[in-house]
């Protein structure tokens, strides 16, 4: 039975202090309202800063349903690349998870498939766990490119991993165009992505492989659509953006699995 994931992606938002204070109020808010299902079943990971990731790790290690997550890595794994963030930095922290290929990163960063493949097999080498990212822009829906776009998307940087090793990444879906917009996808339209991309997969591997893969909605998630969002067949949680710096409404996306 593949896990119910609840992620949290804090995009650069918070500094130290307010990170520390909104990690204590969500696990807070955890202990009052306790998930039903048990870490095995359901995990909450916060994509944290940098500049948070060692300190979060500290604050959530008694909570056994909560991981923390870097929000993107390096494509190498060291040297002269001034300013930038190993795998083996990030893992060094006690962080377990990483962000890679969310759209921003793509658009702003010019970030391709080959480097997110790059990214994706350090951070597996590694033992860490990618969260990838993938979707469309309004102008490739409209022009019903979508499921297209999707496909290259997880071929260009995913599917040159075998089995075992795909095995072990979690897929997070983020229409663009219901990113910091307000506009959220139906939940029939997630639906039919997150099967087309579990399709996908079985198609690639095998059905075993799709049926275990975690799938992700991600694109304005909130305290009031998480449930119904949930509660599609192929949908697995979320990877949540502007509500997960809010406690109590992350902490309802998170008990709004059935």
């Amino acid at each position: 039975m593949r896990k119910k994931i609840a992620a949290g992606n804090w995009k650069m938002n918070t500094n130290l202090g307010s990170g520390k204070k909104l990690i204590s109020e969500i696990l807070e808010a955890l202990a009052t309202h306790t998930p039903k299902q048990t870490p095995e079943e359901l995990m909450v990971v916060l994509g944290v800063p940098f500049i948070t990731l060692k300190k979060a790790v500290n604050l959530v290690k008694d909570n056994p349903h909560v991981k923390i997550s870097a929000q993107n890595c390096y494509s190498e794994e060291k040297g002269a690349f001034t300013g930038e963030i190993s795998v083996e930095m990030i893992k060094s922290t006690g962080a377990e998870f990483i962000i890679i290929g969310h759209s921003e990163r793509r658009e702003y960063f010019n970030e391709s498939f080959v480097m997110l493949a790059k990214k994706v097999d350090l951070t597996l080498k590694h033992g860490l766990t990618p969260i990838f990212c993938c979707g469309e822009r309004l102008e490739i829906r409209e022009a019903g490119q979508h499921f297209d776009l999707v496909k290259n998307q997880l071929a260009g940087s995913l599917f040159h991993l075998n089995a075992e090793d795909f095995g072990r990444v979690v897929i997070a879906y983020e229409p663009v165009w219901a990113i910091g917009t307000g506009v959220t996808a139906s939940p029939e339209q997630a639906q039919e992505m997150h099967a087309f991309i579990r399709k996908t997969i079985a198609e690639k591997y095998e059905k075993s492989v799709a049926d275990d893969i975690t799938i992700l909605y991600g694109g304005s998630v909130g305290a009031k659509n998480a449930a119904e969002l949930f509660s599609q067949a192929d949908v697995d949680g979320g990877l949540v953006g502007g509500a997960s710096l809010k406690a109590e409404d992350f902490v309802t996306i998170i008990n709004s699995f059935n």
